[in-house]
């Protein structure tokens, strides 16, 4: 931190000459002119404490270059996460996926039919005839927890 003294802006108390840059800096914006280049292809040399765009051959703000890395950083963790809720999806689709084909393997042999993991009774396919009863998921795992003490 530096001993310095704060430099107190006039305009603060009342002039009547005001620097439109410094208000313009003061409402957020900035003195430099925008660029149409996105400076997509940032080179630094730590030599030479510079930043520079490889496409445009501008030096570019510190600030600006540290906004690129963050918003690249922020899309690819969002990628990320996309990506592994993609998976989990995958995974358990597969696997009822996986125990529909296991009980129709079942029902195709004629001789037995599947039964029930919890009460152990026979599951028919005329069973579903009308339409397939449900029961909500948390209820059916406290029966079954139920069932087992």
């Amino acid at each position: 931190m530096s001993d310095e003294p704060i430099e107190e802006q006039p305009y603060l108390y009342g002039t009547t000459v005001v620097d439109i840059g410094d208000l313009r800096v003061a409402r957020g914006m900035t003195r430099r002119p925008v660029s149409s280049c996105r400076h997509a292809r940032l080179t630094y040399d730590p030599k030479e404490r510079r930043i520079w765009c490889k496409d445009c051959e501008k030096d570019v703000d510190p600030f600006d270059a540290f906004t690129v890395l963050v918003e690249q950083y922020d899309r690819a963790c969002k990628d990320i996460n996309k990506r592994a809720d993609e998976i989990d999806e995958a995974s358990r689709f597969q696997c009822r996926s996986l125990a529909a084909k296991k009980v129709d393997e079942v029902w195709r042999r004629r001789k037995v039919v599947p039964a029930c993991p919890s009460c152990g009774h026979g599951i028919f396919p005329e069973d579903y005839a009308d339409g397939v009863p449900t029961v909500g998921r948390e209820y059916a795992l406290a029966r079954r927890k139920a069932a087992k003490k």
